[in-house]
Order: C-alpha cells, then sequence, then structure tokens
C-alpha cells in the first residue's frame, strides 16, 4: 500500500510538472506569433525599404531584350526584369536585400557583363 501512494504521489508531480511546461511551451508559440503579426504590420507601413539592383543594360529595347534572353541562359538562379524608362530600356536583375549581398552576385556577373553596376532601389 505505501509503494501504491508512492507512485500515485509522483504521477501526480508528473503530472503537475509537465502541465507547466507545456503551458509555458504554448506561451512561448503566442509569442513568437505575436511577433510575427507585428513584423508584418510594421513592413505593410514601411514599404520605403531600400533593395538592390544589378543593371546590366541601358538603352535600345531590341538589345536590352538580347541581353535578358542571353543573361536567363546563363543564369537561370536569378531572376531579370526589363524596365522602359522614356526614353531607354534597362536590363535588371534581383533584388537584393543587402549591398553585400549584391556585389557578391555582381563580381560573378561581371565575367561576362563587364558593365554591370549596382543600383540602389526604393520598393
Amino acid at each position: 500500500m505505501n509503494d501504491f501512494i508512492k507512485k500515485l504521489m509522483l504521477l501526480g508531480f508528473m503530472t503537475f510538472f509537465l502541465n507547466i511546461t507545456n503551458s509555458y511551451a504554448q506561451g512561448e508559440s503566442q509569442n513568437i506569433n505575436n511577433l510575427i503579426k507585428q513584423k508584418k504590420e510594421f513592413n505593410k507601413k514601411n514599404k520605403n525599404s531600400i533593395v538592390y539592383k544589378i543593371q546590366l543594360y541601358n538603352g535600345n529595347e531590341t538589345q536590352a531584350y538580347k541581353i535578358k534572353r542571353n543573361f536567363s541562359n546563363s543564369f537561370p538562379e536569378y531572376k531579370v526584369k526589363i524596365i522602359y524608362k522614356s526614353p531607354e530600356w534597362k536590363t535588371q536583375v534581383g533584388n537584393f536585400t543587402t549591398r553585400l549581398e549584391a556585389d557578391r552576385v555582381l563580381l560573378v556577373i561581371k565575367e561576362n557583363y563587364s558593365g554591370a553596376i549596382v543600383l540602389e532601389d526604393k520598393i
């Protein structure tokens, strides 16, 4: 009988501490969800984020599309865009979040596109 009471008390303590641990973990999960929600709201309010793009070409339409096609074949992992700002066409790569990231890609691209430059842009 004495062993039974000891086991019952041990089981009670274990259940109590497991419930405390579980409720703490759920509280942490809620805190993380709140932080994610706050970050999303902050990003919506601050749309003037700075990004970095690599410009491959600036000139006429035909050449801009030709460079886009060639670049896409050589570097399929990067998204290439054509932008028209009268009177010139621009071929640009990426939306890099840091200048360092853009510079690292630029080093690789410069081997084939020596005139490529990094530009700062607001989105």
